[in-house]
């Protein structure tokens, strides 16, 4: 064997030895099908829920209407009729009390509690509902059809109990959120994305 090719033999010996001692390249994380759930900008939620804090409980239906720059929820009494409404768009919150008492604040986040019952912070409600976690929260369980079934998001412990159908992209119908002795629970007998 000539000289030169034995240099670029062993050359080639080299330079597979030193590429066989390279770092593999950084595996990419592909978001699951969980964390690719699209969320609707806009929403019409009709539902039933229970809330305690371990002090207060409260229960009965809720009707919550959520555009981009407005937040309108309704909550009724076990027989029907208005407990309180919550109003919230850019300019601040407002609560109204069924015997005409008026509340407002700058977010419906210092609001909420009395309507509900218990804290649950806005902007992340709008998410939990629509099973479409942020990006930060962590997806600890899925189901069979790859949708969340339980996440923790901020100390958060969001519980997808069933959902309205097998489809992968069908939307939540039992969700229990609690942190603590906070929790919150809705069923939602009504959601329709609007435009």
């Amino acid at each position: 064997m000539s000289f030169p090719r034995r240099i670029l033999l062993a050359a080639g010996a080299a330079g597979l030895l030193l590429s066989a001692c390279a770092p593999l390249a950084p595996q990419i994380r592909q978001p699951s099908a969980a964390q690719q759930r699209q969320q609707a900008s806009a929403f019409e939620l009709e539902g039933r829920l229970s809330a305690s804090d371990g002090e207060r409980a409260a229960s009965g239906r809720m009707e919550w209407l959520h555009a981009p720059t407005h937040d309108s929820w309704t909550l009724l009494n076990p027989l029907g009729q208005i407990a309180a409404q919550l109003e919230q768009d850019a300019s601040g919150a407002e609560l109204i009390t069924a015997d005409g008492r008026r509340y407002r604040a700058s977010s419906a986040d210092s609001l909420l509690p009395e309507l509900l019952g218990v804290e649950v912070p806005v902007a992340r409600l709008v998410q939990w509902v629509q099973a479409a976690p942020r990006r930060e929260a962590e997806i600890r369980e899925t189901d069979d059809s790859g949708r969340p079934s339980l996440v923790i998001d901020a100390g958060w412990r969001i519980a997808y109990l069933e959902y309205a159908g097998p489809e992968a992209n069908a939307t939540p119908r039992l969700i229990d959120i609690s942190r603590g002795d906070t929790r919150l629970r809705l069923f939602i007998d009504r959601w329709t994305p609007t435009p």
